[in-house]
This record gives structure tokens, C-alpha cells and sequence, in this order.
């Protein structure tokens, strides 16, 4: 077999290349090239081990010794090409390159890579190898967002996509706090309720995102907004842009409110949102009654809930689950309500109530200084355990329902629950746009600025659920894995090289998949 070049890892971490041979089932070593301790140094062993083995001679092509090769070289530039080109080509997969902003590409790339203050971002594009737009072109890009609408054409592109892939029929929803450095509320940086419990001003935003968890549409609200007040407008700007009758709207018990549930039915929309467990006792007594609180796993009641007020006193009565009807008059007051038991939640929630409980006495007896909890009942002066309370949980663990205006014949009640249960892509969205793209804090400070670093979110939102459902690696990994490799353009006295890297595993499956 003919010699070729093998790179070793030596104790001290340098990597050595050698030319070696196969000689039966062992690597003989014919020479030892060198140890290489910078990119640099590796791409001139590498390349000097090619031309050498080329030539098939003993000295080196450029009549220098290795020393001297090694010793004087000198790295005049380096280029994540391979990433840079991954990215773009997502981008242009997606139409995105339809807007023609070479500046709003760069934003994006930089948010997806390294997100960072736009400040930076120069340099940051500048190592991956790019021309660097002037950072007034990147003020102005910011402001073309708006002018031009980015984010409408953003939004169309990736609807087209989500039609040719998940497609649209099922929607979900779920909104966020982005915060930001500053002290001051305006109209729209307020306080406002926080799931981190800050007291920094904040914007909520609405993600609607395809049953993939690829993003089709957000929004931005003022940060005092209340989540249950977010899903109509956003759902309905969906619509109006892609002209939009029929879908299916999953979210969360937080979006659950009679109003919300009647302006969906009323824009012909279909929807499956979380119940809360307060209903629970109501929805449950007849089944309860005549089947007992013990449950198998698994085991779903198909029932109805009312929309307001208290339900039908006699229906505990009735053996038979009534099977909602929206063409019935008797119906017009109620939803359609799925109960699922499932026995791995049943022991979370119990361990949940336990320590409820525990937290409960703790106040009673006066180790703790809380006002109120949960279990307690007060009377005057006094606390007790409130037992009543305490069983009736006790005996709901396990349980999750779900509402919906979608009747049986069109969807059973195991679909209802799986269609619900695609809100985790919705959820996997959010920690990303925060984690990976670090969308928050923000820094800027009129409307049209934050609405222009939320496209920019967007976009790089999309790109990243692109590049993952393709390839299956996340946004850190992947970049993990290409961003090292860069091509390397070496001057060793003179003479001008380009190296070119070597894949490793990651990188040969994300190209793979990607049709490179």
C-alpha cells in the first residue's frame, strides 16, 4: 500500500505527522514530519507531508528544512468557511436571501454564533472570515427591518416552508419575558409579572411556531401584559397575513380563559389548551360516582366542562359521559374536556402535595412566618390543616385535562392529549432563543430598535430549527463542531499555502445531511 500521512496526539497535547505505510496489519512509520502545536505549524506539516508524498523524494519541495519551515511560518489569515457556508446555505434554503441585505445576513450570523452586542459583532464576523459591514450599515440594517418589513417577509418565507414540511394544521403558542438593563419603564419596557422574579423592566413576547417547533410568527407586548391577553392578536395577525381559516391552536392552562376560548370559536378556529385543575372536582364527580378515584394508567374520561358557571347539578347522576355536541342547544354553554391519568404524574404531584402539606403544618405550629398556604383554613385566630382540601387533591393526582371545541368524530381523545403534548417544540424554541441566541438582556431602547433585534431573533430562530431538524445537532454543538475548522492561509518564508481542514465525525454528518 502506498505511504500516506497519519496525525498523532502526543503526551504533551501537540500533534505529530508522520508518513507511514501498511505493512500487513500494522502502521510502520517511514518518517516523522514533526510536532505541531498551533493550527499553523499543523497545516505547513500537513502540506509539506502532501507535496512530499507527491513527489515521492526526500526533501521537502520548497528546499527547506522542516526547522526552518515550522520556525518562519506565518498565519495571514484563517476562515471558518465551512460554518459560514453551512449557515448561508440555510439561509438561501429558507428564501430568506430574497432579502437582498448582505448586513441584516451578518446580524443574523453573528446572533447564531456568538451572540453579542452589535458593537462586536464586526469582529466577531471579521474572524469567520467575512468582509465586515461598517457598523453605520449596521444601524441602518436594524432600521430597514422596519422600514422594509423584514420580518413580514421573515415570517412568509417560513411559513412556506412549514407548509412543503410539518405543515400548519396544527399551531402552538407559549409566550416569554425579555428583560432588559435599565431603570426606567417606558410605554412598552414595564414591570410586569416575571417567572425569574425580576423587577426589571421587561416586553412579553408571543411565539406561535409549527408542530416541529419551527417558528411562523412573533409578537411583542408591553411588558405588564398578561399572558391570556397575548394568543388572539398574534394568532389573528397569523392569520390575516397567510389568509388562514383552518388550524388547530395548542397552549398551555395560562392561555385559558373564557374570553379567549370565545374569540378562537369565533374566528372559525379550532383549539386544545390546558384545563385547570380547579375544574377538575367538577369535570371528574360523575366519574368518580360510579367508577371510584382509583385509575389505571392511561386511563382518559372524555367528558364537558362548562364555560362559565357551575355545571348541570343532575349530571352526576347520569352513569354514561355526555359526548359533546356544538350543534346541540344544550351543549351551547359547555367544551369538550379530555381527562388523561397517568401513573408517573400521580407520584410527581403526590410528592408535590406532601411537601404542600408539610409546608402547611410548618405554619401552624409557627416554625414559619408565611401569611397563608395552601391546606390552611383560617378562623379568626386560629389554623388548621384543612383535611377536606387535602383529600380531594390527594385523590385528583395524576390527572390532566384538556379543553377543546374539536369534536369526537373529528379527533378522538388520545389525539387530543398527543397534539397537546407537541407544546414541548414550542418550549424547546424559547430556552433556545434565550440560551443559544441569547435574546436577553437587551440593550436597546426605542420600539423600533426592540422590534428589530426581535427579527433578528426570529430569523436566527428559524435558521437554528433548520439546521437542527436537518441535521439533528443543536445550535451549540453544531457550531462547536465546524467553528474550529478553519482554512488557513500560511506564508513559510515566502511561499503562500492554503490548508484546508480535516472533518471530524460531527462535521462529516452535518455536511452529509445537509447535501455538502
Amino acid at each position: 500500500m502506498a505511504p500516506f500521512l497519519r496525525k498523532v496526539q502526543t503526551v504533551s497535547g501537540a500533534t505529530a505527522v508522520q508518513i507511514v505505510e501498511k505493512v500487513g496489519r500494522q502502521n510502520r512509520v517511514l518518517e516523522h514530519l514533526g510536532s505541531a502545536h498551533t493550527p499553523g505549524e499543523l497545516a505547513v506539516l500537513m502540506e509539506a507531508g502532501r507535496r512530499k508524498l507527491h513527489v515521492g523524494q526526500g526533501e521537502l519541495p520548497l528546499g527547506l528544512d522542516r526547522e526552518s519551515l515550522v520556525g518562519q511560518a506565518v498565519v495571514e489569515h484563517s476562515t471558518s468557511r465551512l460554518l459560514v457556508e453551512v449557515i448561508r446555505g440555510a439561509w438561501e434554503h429558507l428564501g430568506f436571501d430574497q432579502i437582498d441585505d448582505e448586513a441584516f445576513f451578518q446580524l443574523v450570523l453573528a446572533r447564531l454564533v456568538e451572540p453579542t452586542l452589535m458593537t462586536d459583532s464586526r469582529r466577531l464576523i471579521s474572524e469567520l472570515g467575512l468582509t465586515p459591514a461598517h457598523r453605520n450599515t449596521f444601524h441602518a440594517a436594524l432600521k430597514r427591518c422596519e422600514g422594509k418589513d423584514y420580518r413580514d417577509r421573515v415570517a412568509k418565507a417560513c411559513y412556506t416552508y412549514a407548509v412543503n414540511t410539518a405543515g400548519i394544521s396544527l399551531l402552538l403558542y407559549d409566550v416569554t419575558t425579555l428583560y432588559f438593563e435599565a431603570e426606567k419603564e417606558d410605554d412598552l419596557r414595564k414591570v410586569g409579572y416575571s417567572k425569574e422574579r425580576r423587577v426589571d423592566p421587561q416586553v412579553v413576547v408571543g411565539l406561535l411556531v409549527d408542530r416541529a417547533g419551527f417558528p411562523l410568527e412573533i409578537h411583542c407586548f408591553e411588558g405588564n401584559k398578561a399572558e391570556t391577553q397575548t394568543i388572539i392578536p398574534v394568532v389573528k395577525a397569523f392569520q390575516e397575513r397567510h389568509s388562514i381559516a383552518d388550524m388547530v391552536v395548542v397552549a398551555d392552562a395560562g392561555m385559558l380563559s373564557a374570553t379567549n376560548l370565545d374569540a378562537l370559536e369565533e374566528a372559525g378556529l379550532r383549539f386544545i389548551v390546558g384545563s385547570r385543575m380547579t375544574k377538575a372536582p367538577e369535570d371528574l364527580a360523575s366519574h368518580f360516582r360510579w367508577h371510584g378515584d382509583t385509575a389505571e394508567d392511561g386511563e382518559i374520561v372524555d367528558t364537558v366542562t362548562t364555560r362559565r358557571g357551575r355545571p348541570d347539578p343532575e349530571r352526576v347522576n347520569r352513569l354514561a359521559e355526555p359526548t359533546w355536541n356544538p350543534e346541540e342547544e344544550a351543549h351551547q354553554g359547555l367544551w369538550r374536556t379530555v381527562w388523561q391519568h397517568r401513573v408517573k404524574r400521580a407520584v410527581r404531584d403526590r410528592k408535590t402535595l406532601n411537601l404542600q402539606r408539610n409546608r402547611a403544618l410548618s405554619i401552624i405550629e409557627g416554625n414559619k412566618t408565611v401569611k397563608s398556604a395552601r391546606f390552611i383554613k383560617t378562623r379568626g385566630a386560629t389554623r388548621s390543616l384543612d383535611e377536606a382540601s387535602w383529600e380531594r387533591a390527594l385523590s385528583l393526582a395524576g390527572w390532566k385535562g384538556y379543553v377543546t371545541n374539536i369534536p369526537r368524530s373529528m379527533m378522538s381523545a388520545g389525539e387530543v392529549i398527543s397534539s397537546y403534548h407537541e407544546l414541548w417544540h414550542v418550549e424547546q424554541s424559547f430556552p433556545m432563543s434565550k440560551t443559544d441566541l441569547r435574546a436577553r438582556p437587551m440593550f436597546h431602547h426605542t420600539k423600533d430598535a426592540i422590534e428589530a433585534h426581535l427579527t433578528i431573533v426570529f430569523t436566527s430562530l428559524a435558521v437554528s430549527r433548520y439546521l437542527y431538524q436537518t441535521t439533528g445537532y443543536s445550535l451549540k454543538r453544531l457550531i462547536q463542531a465546524l467553528k474550529p475548522l478553519q482554512d488557513v492561509t500560511i506564508n513559510p518564508n515566502g511561499h503562500t499555502i492554503t490548508a484546508a481542514p480535516t472533518l471530524n465525525a460531527d462535521a462529516h454528518k452535518t455536511l452529509s445531511n445537509l447535501g455538502h
